[in-house]
């Protein structure tokens, strides 16, 4: 498979949005106080994931979208590095990140159309993980542009998509100068 191409920021286009990765201790009720804290201030979280952060599952990773507009970054990073349960806060810019969603839709399609379907997703590089006689259930994993525009197309071949996204998840680039 070709390599994906890069739809993120870069030098010419606006930041959007700041990606927060900050690794916590896994205890109970950490994720309700770190929401907590951007509902008090006022800050908007556009996408959150969590998972744990290695196999012991004593920490875990949030990935923390936040419109760049509504909040200022040091704020929420200074804010957040007061929480007791949060053990390091990394800012990933979108130019210096790899970015990646994941999306499931459920699709109504007539027999007729499932040609188009599949042609659609070979050539957004999704795949089918599921289906019946009136339905496919398709998985794409790339870019939240990527994404964005495989869900818009979806949404204007066939009508009413079951759609779920996960939210974005990031590291930072590797350091190819090595």
């Amino acid at each position: 498979m070709a390599p994906e191409p890069f739809l993120g920021a870069t030098e010419h286009t606006p930041v959007t949005h700041h990606i927060l990765s900050v690794l916590v201790e896994n205890k109970a009720g950490v994720l309700a106080r770190i929401a907590g804290l951007f509902s008090r201030r006022g800050f908007n979280i556009y996408s959150l994931a969590v998972a744990p952060a290695e196999e012991t599952e004593r920490f875990s990773r949030l990935t923390i979208v936040v419109d760049a507009e509504s909040a200022p970054l040091e704020q929420i990073i200074g804010q957040l590095d007061k929480l007791i349960n949060v053990v390091e806060i990394s800012d990933l810019a979108p130019i210096e990140a790899v970015e990646r969603e994941l999306l499931l839709a459920t699709v109504p399609v007539s027999e007729a159309d499932r040609g188009e379907l599949l042609r659609s997703v070979a050539h957004a590089g999704a795949a089918i993980i599921d289906f019946s006689e009136s339905q496919v259930t398709v998985s794409l994993s790339g870019t939240p542009a990527a994404i964005d525009a495989f869900e818009k197309a979806l949404a204007e071949q066939y009508p009413s998509p079951e759609i779920q996204r996960t939210g974005r998840v990031a590291l930072p680039r590797l350091d190819r100068s090595r």
